[in-house]
């Protein structure tokens, strides 16, 4: 292939990649990205509610995550609160039998058959945002404003309405049956995302910890993730996806064995430079002199000095200094306060003083070595 083809050819290359790349990978990244779990009291990701379950902890509360409606115990429910985060998935058969539970109840939303919001009459719908409680409900008046929307209730009839939006109230209360029912028409507000914010916090403990143990149900939110994403990755590509695919990639291959490069045998060469170890030292030593760096010189000296006595004398590379001092005194004699200060003494204070701190210990490499 001539340059010039090349350079036509690459142009149409780049643009099938791209192509291919739009197309594929929006794909794939949907079929990789996990089931939605909202207000999942395990999940910590922004839609879930383990934040607030971690509170709900600290507070004594208990919480027992159920992921199906069966699973719900039907006997020892005292001090019981149940919490059911998404009714409209619920069976209605699943939704009447919560309901005939002898536990007070929360619930997240209204279910179509109305079982489990018993006298609470939806109303309509409002945008989530923060809301004062705008009520006389303590959990509520204690809070101060959350952020609550979603759907509206009518309130009558010994229904206390909360947080409302132009007239109908986004969380009512009710007794049914010797039983606290609490509904609120949006979750959000209990979700890793908005926990912090306002008194959302405080809200959702007040209701969710009214009791020593919490029901947290959260099978409806994951039945209808798996059925949203019951399609498998090669069901969601159009099959001719795959055929273009597969012609590049063989291309593509014929192309490397055509234009591929040929190893030949290996080739020793020469280092460009050579640099002696005296230079290197010079170096070095420039550098220093040049940042006045007399205690960083003095130091690395020493530190060579010590190693190679150490090496002489039998010692370990941790030996102490006054194990090293001792030995040295023991070998060659001499005061032993000189020697000290000589390897581990004050660093000097002008270039002379360096040049002897040097010499000095050149000297005593050669006592020890000689001895």
């Amino acid at each position: 292939m001539s340059p010039t083809t090349a350079r036509r050819v690459r142009p149409v290359v780049a643009v099938v990649a791209l192509v291919l790349a739009v197309a594929v990978i929006p794909v794939v990244v949907a079929g990789l990205r996990s089931p939605d779990r909202r207000l999942d009291p395990t999940d910590s990701s922004l839609a879930g509610s383990q934040a607030l379950a971690e509170v709900l902890g600290r507070h004594g509360v208990t919480v027992q995550r159920l992921d199906d409606p069966d699973a719900v115990p039907r006997d020892d429910l005292q001090d019981t609160l149940l919490l059911v985060s998404d009714p409209l998935s619920l069976a209605p058969d699943d939704a009447r039998s919560l309901a005939a539970l002898p536990v007070d109840r929360l619930v997240v939303g209204a279910d179509v058959a109305g079982h489990l919001v018993g006298r609470a009459t939806v109303s309509g719908s409002a945008v989530p945002r923060s809301r004062e409680p705008g009520c006389d409900l303590d959990a509520a008046d204690r809070a101060g404003s959350a952020y609550l929307g979603g759907v509206t209730f009518s309130t009558g009839n010994g229904v206390t309405g909360c947080y409302r939006s132009d007239g109908a109230a986004t969380m009512v209360r009710f007794e049914q049956g010797g039983r606290t029912v609490t509904v609120v028409g949006d979750g959000t507000f209990m979700t890793n995302q908005r926990v912090d914010e306002d008194g959302n916090a405080a809200l959702a403990v007040n209701l969710a910890g009214s009791q020593p143990r919490l029901l947290w149900l959260v099978r409806a939110a994951e039945q209808r993730a798996a059925g949203a994403g019951g399609a498998s990755l090669s069901e969601l590509v159009p099959t001719r996806v795959f055929w273009v695919v597969a012609q590049l990639a063989v291309a593509v291959v014929l192309v490397a064995l055509w234009r591929g490069r040929r190893l030949g045998p290996v080739v020793t060469e020469r280092l460009p430079v050579v640099v002696r170890a005296a230079e290197t030292v010079e170096g070095r030593g420039r550098l220093y002199r040049s940042r006045r760096a007399r205690d960083r010189a003095a130091l690395a000296l020493r530190s060579a000095s010590s190693d190679r006595l150490s090496r002489l004398l039998g010692l370990s590379s941790a030996a102490s200094a006054e194990a090293t001092v001792s030995a040295v005194v023991g070998r060659v004699g001499g005061d032993a306060a000189a020697v000290h200060a000589l390897l581990y003494g004050a660093p000097p204070t002008d270039d002379d003083g360096l040049v002897r701190l040097a010499d000095g210990l050149d000297a005593l490499e050669r006592e020890v070595h000689d001895s």
